[in-house]
């Protein structure tokens, strides 16, 4: 099985908001990015949306050390998400669970995979976590460019109306 350890990130501004999410993925000292955005969304799905996209880019099952420093998603992975689907995607308080959508996305992308959920504390200087970051704020700043109303005499640009991941570096390396 091959070993790939993935760091994540994702964010909104403000939130929610327009939002941008992230992945580095090293593997056998090859290195992928990706990295895409959404018009309006929220942190915790930006979050949510890194984690799905990176193990979404995996060719076959693998033994992962994600890294996130959202807590929503460690903990909703390891600790929340069991006693959901035993509810049917309630609470414990009885209410529906938030981003169901992305949860049972991620639950289903976990198959066939042996991960290791890991946080990490964000903006601390680690590299994959602040490429990350980084990566994830440039969607955002592209989701604004995009969104600005056309200025007389500069040209027409179009409205966002929805982004796709993109894979940035080494794209065939995994």
């Amino acid at each position: 099985m091959k070993h790939v350890t993935i760091h994540t990130d994702g964010g909104c501004e403000p939130n929610p908001g327009p939002g941008g999410w992230a992945a580095v993925l090293e593997s056998e000292g090859h290195i992928r990015e990706l990295s895409g955005s959404d018009p309006a969304t929220t942190n915790n799905r930006m979050e949510m949306q890194a984690a799905i996209e990176a193990l979404r880019a995996l060719p076959g099952p693998s033994r992962v050390e994600l890294f996130t420093d959202s807590q929503y998603l460690r903990k909703g992975i390891c600790e929340w998400l069991k006693g959901w689907k035993a509810r049917g995607w309630k609470t414990a308080e009885k209410q529906p669970v938030k981003n169901q959508d992305l949860w049972q996305q991620l639950d289903a992308l976990t198959a066939g995979h042996t991960i290791s959920w890991r946080w990490l504390k964000g903006h601390v200087g680690h590299e994959f976590n602040e490429r990350c970051d980084q990566l994830a704020g440039m969607e955002i700043a592209k989701l604004r460019r995009q969104a600005r109303p056309p200025q007389p005499g500069v040209g027409a640009r179009s409205a966002v109306t929805a982004q796709k991941p993109a894979e940035l570096i080494q794209a065939s390396l995994f």
